[in-house]
Parts: C-alpha cells; structure tokens; sequence
C-alpha cells in the first residue's frame, strides 16, 4: 500500500460569519426542491448533519458551504434536520439570537471525563444547529491550526466532537434516523454508533452515511491517541481504525459507515485507483458497491448575479451590461488600469500545492507580457504568497493580489472576471469553478475530479462549450488553454455564447438533494 499518507489538518483560519439575515418566504425553487425529493425517494427523513465547519458561522473551504447548502435544501424538502459543529471563538457574538440548550455532555475521553455544553440556533423551520461548547478545545483563532502549525491536541478536540455526536444521535428527543458525517473530524462516529448498538443496548441506530470530501485529510495521529476513543482492540486493525500502526479517523470511517459519498462522481472513480487513493484505494475497492459520488450543489440563493448585496452591478446572461461594470469598478477597487478591452483572469484560493498554484505561476510568466489582467484572493504558503506578491510588484498595471479571506471580495471577483483559473493538480468537486460559471467567468480548468464534470470544452460538444480544458499538469498546457481563452477573447460572439451557455448551467441543489436522499436509503428495501 506504501509508505503512510502526510495528512494534515486543513490549514486556512476560522472565517468569522456575517450576521443572520430574516429567512425569505418560500420560493418556488424550494416548493420544487420539496417536490422533487418527495417523488423520488419517499417520505420525510429524520437527518442528523454532522461537519466541523458550517456556512456561515465557520469556513475554511468548500466543505463548510456544502453541509450549510445541503441542510438548507434538506429543510425545504421538508425533512427534519440538525446539524452538529463546534462553537468556535467569534460565532456567539455574530449570532446573539444562539441560545443555550438544557443539555450537557459528561463523556469519557481516555481515563478522564469531559463536559461540555450544548447551545443551538433555529435557522428554519426544520433546521436546527446545534453547537458544541468546549472553550478549551474550541475558542481559539483558528479551526484546526495557527500560523500553519496544526493544534497538538487536535486528537482529543476531534474525538471528543465524534462522541458528543454519538450522543445525539442516540439521546435527541426527534430520534435521527440518518447520521452524515463529514470528513476525518467526524470519521470515528461509525464506528462509535455501531459499538454503542453491539454493547450497549442502542437498539435502533441509525444509518450512517460519511462523505469524503477530500481523502488526502485523513486524520493521522499517534496509536495512543486510539485510547481517548474507550473503544475495544477489535475496532483497531487493518480493516478498520489502525494504518501503518497509527489511528486514521477518515479509514474508521470508510470501514464502518454503512453508504460512503463523494463530492462528485469522477473523483469516486478517481479514488478507487493507486494514483489518487492516498494508499486507501484498497479498502475504497473493497467498499466501491457502498460508494457513490454526487456532485456538490450549489446555493444559487447567495451565488446569484441578480440583487446580490455584494455586487455593485446586476446582470443576467441576456443583459451583460452589469458584469462589464463590474469588470470596471473591481479594476478602480484593486489599483488595476481601468480598462474595458483588456482580458481579466482571476484566482480565489487556497495557495497550496493541490490547487496547481505552481502550474499557475509558470502559465502567468509566460502570459503576463501579453495584454491581460490578473487578480488573486488567497492565503496559504508562505512561498507562494511571496511568489504572488512578487508578481504583483513586477507587473503592477497587470497583476492585483489580495492574501486572505473575503466573502464580498470573492464574489466581485467572480463577477467582473472574464476568465477563472482553476488548474488544479486533483479536485475532488470544486465550487469555484461552479461559482464561476454561474457569474460567467468562462472556467480554464484542468481535467480531474468534479472539474471534468461539471466543465464542458468544445472538444467535447462545441454548441454547449462553457469553458477550457487541459489534460497535463504542466505550466506551457495552462498557457496553451489560456492562450485559447484570449482567441476567444476576440470574437465578441463566441464569448458571448461561452458565458450564456456557463450561466445556464443549473448545479443547483434541486437535482443534489435527492441524490443525496437515496444514498441514504441504500438497501433499504
């Protein structure tokens, strides 16, 4: 299988939420998302949501934004819903409205006993968020890690988070009958659900679904830390907790769910084979009937080019007067020469080796004599934010960077680009270049994961070509695909037709919801 996986926390800080808003009456789109479930898989579900970071209180990436979409569409499908995640340090004082539950937490952790406090937010009518108060583990600057130095006790904070999980699970007085965990933070609730069904008398637990939303997080720590879970030995073994001598939370649980999904239907493939298993394609092979992917939804409520607060100009594929304002007043906004005619590029990521960043310098090197623009919002390696900021002082009429993170500033970006880089080395689904489509920033995008779905070249179908594809991970083919955007460029038409047919791309949550709603009834007869 090789040698073990490097996998590290996620490495961006805690986001700080904006203030709730009143929630809109229901619209038609929710009426047909409730309808569209219903036909397709049965009565209300009872979902108990489980994610260590949830739009809008606490994002680092993706992740964050899909559990917060899918409660929502959930919700307005008309199941009942809870979602589970830490109360981080900010979040009560950006939602005053939290209130504190009649419930706490008095749970083994090791040979000690850990409380803990539980406090919750109604943000619809079927939708509750329930928020685990442990200021030791969870008031901190950051979610998972500071100055890029994950948190020493990470192993104790995330158990910790499983087992208040678990618990309700079991104790909620609307009795889940769904468990979705996401990703290594919440990868031991498997296996504590189905010990607590085998030994302590939980006799009807519910079905547990876990999404991998990337497998090169996996939750690695020290085979001591397996002692904070107060499970036996039998769960600790190759086909279950134990790699290479280590506990792994994300393989106990790929072993122990009973449906496991992925963030889009490529990368469930991708994940199966030796080059993108993270040395967990075996036991992904062996599990492949259970695993299913389905492509990420996207909440066209807030990614909208119509009547968003954070753009400055509205506009729809028919009347793309708006974006070119928009185009215009990010120019003045980010010190660029505001230019009309001049092709803009831009970026919103995390600077870390998987998204291509290193591909992405090489291709902006070789372009940044040509007449274009460029703009970049993104944190993550130090070497990589010097090489960016580099850029921009070399080229200072061509090139805008802003490190960090900003809601309103990723979204005008969006809307003013006319093309989006997104070159990715792997990319399990991706939002940003779904994003993209709908504020019709024509995606340059490398062929991986959820990229491949949901971006369509014209190699493929020339009619409904949304944006560019390439295939080697190489610099000269990044630039050979943007050299193909800037030909396009210059025929008003062809751009035209390229970013009506990537607005009218629908990933919304309508079609994802159900999917999701069967996955949850796998074998259920």
């Amino acid at each position: 299988m090789g040698k073990p996986v490097t996998s590290k926390a996620r490495r961006q800080p805690a986001i700080k939420a904006k203030s709730a808003t009143k929630t809109p009456t229901r619209s038609p789109v929710k009426r047909r998302v409730r309808e569209l479930s219903e036909a397709a898989v049965g009565p209300p579900q009872r979902i108990l949501l489980a994610s260590s970071e949830v739009h809008p209180f606490s994002k680092t990436g993706g992740l964050a934004d899909m559990v917060g979409a899918l409660g929502k569409a959930l919700a307005h499908a008309g199941h009942r819903v809870g979602i589970v995640t830490p109360l981080y340090q900010g979040i009560r004082e950006r939602f005053p409205q939290m209130q504190r539950v009649d419930w706490v937490f008095d749970l083994p952790l090791g040979a000690n006993r850990v409380q803990a406090e539980l406090w919750s937010i109604e943000l619809l009518p079927q939708l509750t968020v329930y928020f685990i108060y442990k200021p030791e583990y969870f008031d901190r600057p950051g979610l998972y890690n500071e100055h890029g130095v994950d948190y020493p006790d990470n192993a104790e904070r995330f158990i910790f988070y499983s087992k208040c999980i678990a618990h309700l699970a079991r104790y909620l007085p609307w009795k889940p009958e769904v468990v979705h965990v996401n990703d290594w933070q919440a990868g031991l609730v498997p296996a504590l659900i189905r010990h607590q069904s085998l030994a302590e008398g939980w006799g009807t637990p519910p079905r547990i679904c876990l999404t991998i939303h990337n497998l090169a997080y996996q939750g690695l720590f020290p085979r001591s830390a397996y002692n904070l879970t107060n499970l036996p030995l039998n769960y600790f073994h190759p086909e279950g907790a134990e790699f290479y001598g280590l506990l792994n939370c994300l393989k106990a649980g790929i072993a122990y769910a009973d449906v496991l999904t992925t963030v889009s239907p490529r990368y469930a493939r991708e994940i199966t084979t030796e080059p993108f298993g993270c040395a967990l394609d075996g036991m992904l092979r062996k599990r492949q009937s259970r695993l299913i992917g389905i492509l990420n939804g996207v909440d066209y409520e807030e990614w909208n080019t119509e009547g968003n607060p954070n753009l400055k100009h509205s506009y729809t594929s028919r009347r793309l007067t708006g974006k070119l304002a928009n185009k215009l007043a990010l120019q003045q906004e980010l010190g660029l020469p505001v230019r009309a005619d001049v092709p803009l590029f831009g970026t919103i990521t995390r600077l870390t080796d998987q998204k291509g960043i290193d591909i992405e310098l090489g291709a902006l090197e070789e372009m940044l004599p040509t007449d274009l623009q460029f703009v970049l919002l993104g944190s993550g390696s130090d070497e990589y934010e010097r090489a960016f900021q580099g850029l921009a002082r070399r080229f200072p009429h061509k090139v805008a960077v802003q490190l960090g993170y900003n809601e309103a500033l990723s979204h005008r970006i969006e809307a003013a680009c006319d093309f989006y880089l997104m070159p990715s080395k792997f990319e399990p689904c991706g939002l940003n270049q779904m994003y993209s489509l709908r504020y019709g920033a024509v995606p340059i995008v490398r062929i991986t994961g959820g990229l491949d779905d949901t971006v369509t070249d014209a190699n493929e179908d020339p009619a409904a070509a949304n944006g560019f594809k390439f295939l080697d991970y190489s610099a000269r083919a990044l630039a050979k695909a943007m050299r193909k955007a800037l030909a396009i460029y210059e025929v008003p038409a062809l751009l035209r037709r390229y970013r009506q047919n990537a607005m009218s791309c629908d990933f919304s949550w309508q079609r994802t919801v159900g999917e999701y709603l069967r996955a949850y009834r796998l074998d259920i007869k």
